[in-house]
């Protein structure tokens, strides 16, 4: 059951939401950007959120932090999260080359689970940010996570993840290798959709 955590975030919270805003616009203008210069828009769709009380307790303690704020938002970087999903491989550099290229925000940690995804078949491309948000008396320099990946990999992470949470299935095993397997069909497809494309781009 969860602990009385609802109010963890106390005041700090209209700041994590100033964050939140401030992503999820940031992505819509660089979508517009796109179509108004002609292109197709790259991103499928874009989810955010800002971490739970309750997961963020579990993992302050986890981390072995000090469970406060001041923890939560210097140390833990990723209360603030966006998910940008596209529908090819090539989208999602696009997006990252456009993130990169914000001057005023700051790349912490990238891994690029795609080039060389995780031993269990995962695949995506992780950006810790740093973005300046401004407030009514100062400017904070505020962490958030961005997971980039395709409609494919969204699927696959969202399977993934419900296995994880399921500690009674039987042949949990088998279940593990389907999936690796599934993870590693799906890359196949995800560079072939993309070969179709580039060929029919090209012939244009």
């Amino acid at each position: 059951m969860e602990e009385n955590t609802q109010d963890f975030y106390e005041d700090s919270r209209y700041v994590l939401e100033a964050v939140e805003k401030e992503l999820l616009l940031r992505v819509e203008l660089m979508r517009r950007y796109f179509v108004l210069k002609g292109d197709r828009d790259p991103v499928e769709h874009c989810k955010s959120r800002i971490k739970s009380s309750q997961s963020m307790v579990n993992k302050l303690k986890t981390k072995g932090l000090p469970v406060n704020i001041e923890s939560a938002l210097t140390q833990v970087y990723d209360a603030v999260g966006i998910r940008i999903v596209c529908l090819f491989i090539d989208d999602v550099y696009q997006m990252v080359d456009m993130i990169k290229r914000q001057e005023d925000i700051q790349i912490v940690r990238e891994k690029d689970y795609i080039a060389q995804p995780k031993q269990n078949g995962y695949r995506s491309y992780h950006i810790i940010i740093s973005i300046p948000i401004h407030m009514p008396d100062c400017t904070k320099s505020m962490f958030a996570e961005i997971q980039l990946r395709t409609i494919a990999m969204d699927s696959w992470a969202a399977l993934e993840h419900e296995l994880k949470y399921k500690h009674t299935i039987q042949n949990m095993d088998m279940l593990v290798s389907e999936l690796k397997r599934c993870s590693d069909e799906m890359a196949s497809t995800d560079l072939t959709m993309q070969t179709i494309r580039q060929i029919i781009n090209n012939s244009k």
